[in-house]
């Protein structure tokens, strides 16, 4: 079967739950520690920025490696690398509940970053070849709401669990629950019929990223994306520090259900490819990175109402900006998606890696408004990229058709 998967059919079915399941079960593993940082800085007796590297760690190994997933993708095949990804994953985080210091936990994480880069661009790569061109916007937007819901629900389970049970054998019941996905996805993904297998060379690695690099609206792409989600990161990343204190004094259970506004985000992701149809890459940028701002203005207020609203709104706009700088990546590779993909996801997770650490030294020095301080600047940084990347299109665009 030679035929890209059609909108609508039972292989466009069967490819979106399989896709949306490798993007829950991936986020889900990655950030199902971010609302415990504030339990490893007292348990181990760390500051804030190195209990956060339990996250940053495994966002930056992932960061690396996915430079070189895209590329050994090219050999292995692709539902191969992801099914293998998704199995490594959920066994590390089974094996969180042996971690009896600070040292095994942040190996356990470094490890699980590593794997986790056989996912996203392995996955996005599978969508370019594997898609006709009337169901893959539509796909991408159900694999990044995958992201999204998993996003969520790690966090939210992690911080229920931890209330309840240590916070060890919470993480390794997680990754129980993700050894069954794990096994739904291998069964369920269709066989790749447009992938043509290539032996592996070095040497074309390291021409296809720098093909990439030479463009330099590429790179602006990948600016937006270190920054957007360096943002992105840093929110999250201390909004639980900020709401564990006084005057708020919430439960750990009731922080993880500030969570659920990621539906917002998995929402918007699903949606934006009709209101790009609409309104165009430019304008909707924009207006999320707008949001994003707006968010984070919020944030300030003293209200817990307003600060929620002020994430939600935040929030929806970094699922649109991911989602519409990713994809624009996508269109302006002519060659070598995945490894566009990879540079793309590198810039992403680095943004991630050292936003997330770096904001908990302004978390110490001035509290909430620091956090806002460096968020503001990454995002009056992105939406200069923004421009920069708009006049750039409209003076050289470049299609792969």
């Amino acid at each position: 079967m030679s035929r890209p998967i059609a909108h609508g059919s039972s292989r466009y079915r069967r490819a979106n739950l399989a896709l949306f399941i490798a993007g829950f079960v991936t986020f889900v593993t990655l950030y199902d520690v971010q609302p415990l940082l504030p339990l490893f800085s007292r348990e181990f007796g760390v500051s804030p920025a190195i209990g956060s590297l339990p996250l940053s760690i495994s966002t930056w190994t992932l960061a690396v490696a996915m430079l070189i997933a895209g590329t050994l993708s090219e050999t292995t095949g692709r539902k191969p690398l992801i099914s293998v990804a998704l199995f490594l994953t959920s066994l590390l985080a089974m094996l969180t509940f042996f971690c009896d210091s600070f040292a095994a936990l942040l190996t356990v994480r470094f490890l699980q970053g590593f794997v986790l880069a056989g996912v996203p661009s392995v996955a996005m790569a599978y969508l370019g070849e594997e898609m006709d061109s009337r169901a893959i916007n539509s796909a991408i937007g159900i694999y990044i709401s995958g992201n999204a819901v998993g996003g969520m629900t790690g966090r939210i389970s992690s911080a229920i669990l931890a209330d309840y049970l240590p916070w060890r054998t919470g993480i390794a019941f997680i990754g129980c629950l993700m050894l069954v996905l794990a096994v739904l996805f291998l069964f369920t993904l269709p066989a790749p019929a447009k992938f043509v297998r290539r032996p592996f060379k070095a040497g074309y690695l390291y021409t296809s990223l720098l093909t990439h690099l030479k463009d330099p609206a590429m790179v602006l792409l990948f600016a937006i994306a270190f920054l957007a989600m360096g943002g992105f990161i840093t929110l999250y990343n201390y909004i639980t520090f900020r709401l564990l204190a006084p005057p708020y004094n919430l439960s750990q259970s009731s922080i993880s259900m500030i969570f659920l506004v990621y539906f917002t985000g998995s929402l918007s992701s699903s949606f934006m490819g009709q209101l790009l149809q609409r309104f165009g890459r430019t304008v909707m940028l924009r207006l999320s990175i707008g949001s994003m701002l707006l968010g984070t203005a919020l944030t300030l207020h003293a209200n817990l109402i307003w600060i929620i609203t002020g994430i939600g709104i935040f929030t929806c706009g970094f699922f649109g900006a991911h989602a519409i700088a990713s994809g624009w990546v996508g269109k302006r590779a002519v060659t070598a998606r995945a490894q566009a993909t990879s540079l793309y996801l590198f810039a992403y997770y680095q943004g991630s890696s050292l936003s997330g650490t770096i904001g908990g030294l302004f978390w110490v020095k001035w509290g909430w408004q620091g956090i806002t301080i460096i968020i503001t600047s990454l995002l009056l940084l992105a939406l200069a990229a923004a421009e920069g990347v708009s006049k750039m299109e409209a003076a050289h665009p470049v299609t792969s058709g």
